[in-house]
């Protein structure tokens, strides 16, 4: 079976209103292109009819496909992610948010940066020729902030921004990394870096346009849970349970 050349994975919890847009704009786009591509859509134990989008969807379009956990439960983003890297068949291997605040095309600017060596590539919203035209609320961007420089100083120095749902990775990287992954969720962005870093893969960040959607799933207790799990991080670092 031909491999695809880019598999892109999209964890989704209780997405049904905001993910067949998002699908719509993803199968479009790589309808476009002359690369053979996948869409592995991971359901993360939704209780509403995400699972029966992306079914109904998928009998239209031979790209999609929907994961599930074995057991069907929520089990959190980074775990979701985890399952559609592990199960993807790409030379190269991107998730991205369902709610498509980081839209699919942007991919363009991440291919240079392949060519160019690195193995992992972050989309940024702290570099040079980042566009974030809907912010957040304020209180969540001095939060992250805060959270940013604690993470930098503590896991992953060097990277401005960890977490954007929006990385793309070669096969060799994901397969590297996401069998290591151990948070499943909302620190796992941190521990996939980390593990990268570890095993000494080259990272790169490369700008894109953000927009804050409505409806996010990240609240104050959130942040606090990603702090508690880059300690997590670096006592798994120093026990090295990494290699």
């Amino acid at each position: 079976m031909l491999r695809p050349q880019l598999s892109v994975i999209i964890p989704a919890y209780n997405e049904e209103s905001r993910l067949p847009r998002t699908l719509r704009h993803v199968l479009a786009y790589l309808s476009s292109k002359p690369y053979h591509s996948e869409v592995l859509v991971v359901d993360d134990g939704s209780t509403d009819g995400t699972a029966e989008v992306v079914e109904r969807l998928s009998g239209q379009e031979a790209m999609l496909h929907l994961e599930r956990h074995p057991d069907h439960a929520n089990h959190g983003k980074g775990a979701a992610v985890k399952l559609g890297m592990l199960a993807a068949r790409g030379e190269f291997r991107l998730f991205m948010d369902a709610d498509n605040s980081t839209t699919v095309e942007q991919i363009e600017g991440f291919w240079p940066r392949f060519e160019e060596g690195c193995d992992v590539v972050v989309g940024s919203r702290a570099v040079a020729g980042a566009i974030v035209p809907v912010r957040q609320p304020k209180y969540r961007e001095m939060a992250g902030r805060f959270g940013n420089w604690i993470i930098r100083a503590c896991a992953v120095p060097g990277i401005l921004d960890t977490q954007v749902g929006f990385k793309m990775f070669t096969r060799g990287g994901a397969e590297m990394i996401f069998p290591r992954v151990t948070i499943e969720r909302w620190g796992f962005d941190i521990e996939v870096l980390a593990i990268a870093r570890l095993h000494k893969l080259r990272i790169c960040e490369v700008p894109i346009r953000w927009c804050n959607a409505p409806g996010s799933k990240v609240g104050m207790g959130s942040y606090l849970e990603v702090l508690s799990e880059v300690w997590r991080i670096r006592r798994n670092m120093k026990a090295g349970l990494y290699v």
